[in-house]
């Protein structure tokens, strides 16, 4: 069985959890004072406008961009569980409510379900949901599930009842959870009442002023991730932060009593994510190349609409294999890593990978199977395509989050974020275009070419032959002359 630990890194302005399986990284989470995520919070909002034509109102509540809400958002989260008919023990569906016509200036309260991405403000629903330990509450809508990730018949069963048992008032709706599994029946309740309570002060707040404010504020990162991924799975949870780990005991006391005891405090100088073995394995991570095993590499590039990933062969050497099988070999290994990567780098939108092309059908339907064995694990819901009549895979990753690089980078002020910059060839190429010009508009007789040194270096010798012949064309003298402080694609002609 593997091991299985999360590491929590406390600093004074940013937090960092790490879940490792045999100490190996499998999922990290970064989050920064200045960029606390408003994913999960309630707003009591104001509608500002609505667009018939995108079937969509921009909601204010109280951000620098207002909101999207779509007009007939749906539930998302009844998409991931079984529905459940509590009386009749049968699969059903239940009581959804029905649309409100929406008009300016009307209040209401909404939820963020995808943070503020570029241009765009965040994404709001208006049907609430809020995650305890073992259950989701839904105080809007009249539905009871079972998450499907739960397949065993008999913990179905047995957690169907604890949800039957539940006295949960007739207009709400409740969903177990993944991590409900094993979860007592009191376990389960003190969940129930505790979110009952939490949305009883929520609801109440909401009365007390006009909008725009924020109502509820979700946990930190610390507490979301016990929240979520914390079980009996999980040998040991390790905090560096003396308050930290006091806020994290007791949080963990009061949700999991029982696995109170994996929580430890780390004592030693050496710093936690250091003695693990895993500040490499997070810096490779803003890395446009990842290098596996066999000697092969993936190139995952992130553009404006989409995410690209090819894989290659690389350094890759095995004798007594054909391509067929290298080009399967290697795609299979590169299939499971893409899939950790997304996740480790929280990716989301479009994405097309162009694995390694392969002849035999069974080789394609095989990669595809390992493709999705490797992304069931992620908790980010994902659409794969299939394989395109161009050998491209394309697939969709839930984004609700900022990506890991979007944290923390930035666009490199010298190139603006393309990633390039033009030879000192061809700046001096237009700098000879742009001293053509200045000499015909100006009628100068002299002038001076002001320009970084390596383009100065690159007028100087390989086009000293142009600039000497346009200078004796018109008659003019021109000094060519170096400003380090210039940008290298910056060009002064006086």
């Amino acid at each position: 069985m593997k091991k299985k630990e999360i590491l929590i890194n406390f600093e004074h302005q940013e937090r960092r959890v790490a879940i490792l399986e045999d100490g190996k990284l499998e999922n990290y989470f970064v989050e920064r004072a200045q960029d606390r995520t408003i994913l999960g919070n309630i707003y009591k909002g104001r509608v500002e406008t609505i667009v018939p034509s995108v079937g969509a109102a921009f909601v204010n509540v109280g951000m620098e961009k207002n909101g999207f809400l779509y007009l007939n958002d749906t539930l998302a989260m009844a998409m991931e569980t079984e529905d459940i008919d509590l009386k009749e023990g049968a699969n059903g569906g239940g009581r959804r409510p029905e649309h409100v016509q929406l008009k300016e200036g009307q209040e209401l309260l909404v939820q963020v379900t995808k943070e503020p991405f570029g241009t765009k403000g965040p994404r709001l629903t208006t049907h609430i949901s809020l995650p305890g330990r073992y259950l989701v509450l839904m105080p809007f809508e009249r539905h009871f599930g079972i998450s499907k990730k739960i397949s065993d018949d008999a913990e179905r069963h047995r957690l169907r009842a604890i949800l039957g048992a539940l006295k949960v008032p007739e207009h709400m709706g409740v969903i177990m959870r993944t991590v409900a599994w094993g979860a007592t029946e009191k376990e389960v309740q003190r969940d129930f009442q505790l979110l009952l309570r939490l949305w009883d002060r929520i609801d109440k707040a909401g009365h007390k002023r006009n909008a725009p404010f924020l109502i509820y504020e979700d946990y930190d990162l610390a507490l979301r991730m016990l929240r979520d991924y914390f079980n009996e799975e999980i040998d040991s949870i390790w905090v560096d932060s003396k308050d930290e780990f006091r806020r994290v005991l007791r949080f963990v006391r009061s949700y999991m009593a029982r696995l109170s005891n994996a929580v430890k405090f780390y004592r030693e100088n050496t710093p936690l994510f250091e003695k693990k073995g895993i500040e490499g394995e997070i810096e490779k991570l803003y890395a446009i190349k990842v290098f596996l095993r066999s000697g092969a590499y993936i190139v995952i590039e992130p553009t404006e609409g989409l995410t690209v990933i090819d894989v290659n062969s690389g350094k890759f050497r095995k004798k007594n294999i054909s391509q067929e099988q290298m080009a399967f070999s290697v795609n299979c290994e590169s299939a499971r890593e893409i899939a950790r990567q997304l996740r480790l780098r929280d990716v989301g939108g479009i994405i097309v990978i162009d694995f390694i092309d392969m002849m035999e059908e069974k080789h394609r339907r095989e990669l595809i199977n390992v493709f999705k064995s490797a992304l069931s694990s992620d908790r980010a819901k994902t659409d794969v395509l299939g394989i395109s009549k161009l050998g491209l895979i394309q697939m969709t990753r839930e984004r609700t989050h900022r990506t890991l690089e979007s944290i923390s980078y930035k666009d490199c002020p010298y190139c603006q974020g393309k990633g390039k910059v033009k030879s000192a060839f061809s700046i001096a190429l237009t700098a000879l275009r742009e001293l053509k010009t200045y000499i015909l508009k100006s009628k100068a007789r002299k002038a001076t070419i002001e320009v970084h040194p390596d383009v100065a270096v690159s007028l100087n010798n390989e086009n000293f032959q142009a600039l000497r012949s346009l200078c004796r064309r018109f008659g003019v003298r021109a000094d060519v002359k170096a400003n380090t402080d210039f940008h290298i694609e910056k060009v002064v002609i006086s």
